[in-house]
């Protein structure tokens, strides 16, 4: 039986090398635990049943070890397993971002620092903006255990040891308080957001999502990417997480080139539009992102002027 070939994924950032598909045989011979799960679908092609976790965790091991470099990563089967395709194209969106204040030129290298608020127990945008770009990242958590793991993910691989660094967000409530300090330069901060209010509206979107990839009606919640409470759902859900670190930027104005997050709900923008004007925020984008079924946004805003912006030295003096 003759496979039928990959077709590009043209929705994916034109850099994003996840493009052309997955070539399985390489990903089996890098880790074999990949192999049990891989099947031929009824199109012909070669893949893997996105709807369960243990699935998606082999193939994110294998795509790190053959495409990142990254050997030994695991996480917890309780904690959020992020598709790598869609986790790197933010890395190249929130990269093309800082090119438009560089001459249009990626700026790389460890003097780009980036804040991570939640970076989980995956480690991931460190990994995958670390071995792309070379950029330094110090990732936030509310969840000691999480970090945790992510210590474990850098032990494992020494090569991150100099340029990701991890902090424990001690209250809750707070964002960026308690960890950006007066002399911290963040030409990024970037942040995938709590999208439910709560667990059970977390259950239900899981039961919705699992009956659209298996085209079958269930009503027993599997989290095919994982997911601890804090990674899922928080008061307020998206549009309260993100308010929140709107009017919280607004106190670290200069100490930040781009404010950006991800918002998974395209109703949220209008009501964010309007907490950012409240604030005085110099510029926003937009930025619109696909990913297989799923459409995603970046919101990015800056409190510094034009002039301000083509003087950010993203070399260190």
């Amino acid at each position: 039986m003759k496979l039928k070939p990959i077709i590009e994924k043209t929705n994916l950032h034109p850099r994003n090398q996840h493009r052309m598909g997955y070539n399985f045989e390489e990903l089996i011979a890098l880790c074999p635990e990949l192999q049990q799960y891989v099947s031929i679908n009824e199109h012909n092609i070669k893949t893997i049943d996105f709807s369960n976790p243990q699935a998606v965790k082999a193939l994110n091991k294998a795509l790190l070890i053959a495409n990142y470099n990254i050997q030994n990563w695991d996480i917890p089967s309780t904690n959020l397993c992020p598709p790598i395709p869609g986790r790197v194209d933010y890395i190249h969106y929130i990269a093309d971002l800082l090119a438009s204040n560089n001459n249009g030129i990626i700026p790389e290298g460890e003097n780009v620092q980036v804040l991570d608020i939640g970076v989980g127990a995956n480690c991931i945008y460190p990994i995958l903006g670390n071995t792309v770009y070379g950029w330094c990242f110090v990732g936030t958590e509310i969840d000691e255990k999480a970090i945790q793991n992510c210590k474990k993910i850098i032990e494992a691989n020494p090569r991150l040891m100099d340029y990701i660094s991890l902090q424990l967000q001690t209250e809750s409530r707070f964002i960026f308080k308690n960890i950006i300090t007066p002399e911290d330069r963040f030409s990024l901060t970037i942040c995938n957001p709590p999208f439910h209010n709560s667990a059970e509206e977390a259950t239900k979107a899981s039961i919705r999502k699992v009956n659209n990839l298996e085209n079958t009606r269930t009503t027993k919640p599997v989290l095919n990417f994982g997911g601890q409470n804090a990674e899922l759902w928080c008061e307020g859900g998206e549009l309260g997480f993100i308010t929140q670190m709107i009017f919280e930027s607004a106190k670290f104005p200069m100490q930040c080139l781009w404010f950006t997050t991800l918002v998974s709900k395209k109703e949220n923008l209008s009501s964010l539009y309007k907490t950012l004007n409240k604030v005085n925020v110099v510029e926003v984008k937009t930025i619109d992102m696909a990913q297989g079924q799923k459409t995603s946004r970046i919101l990015a805003w800056t409190f510094q002027s034009e002039a301000q912006q083509r003087n950010w030295k993203f070399e260190l003096e």
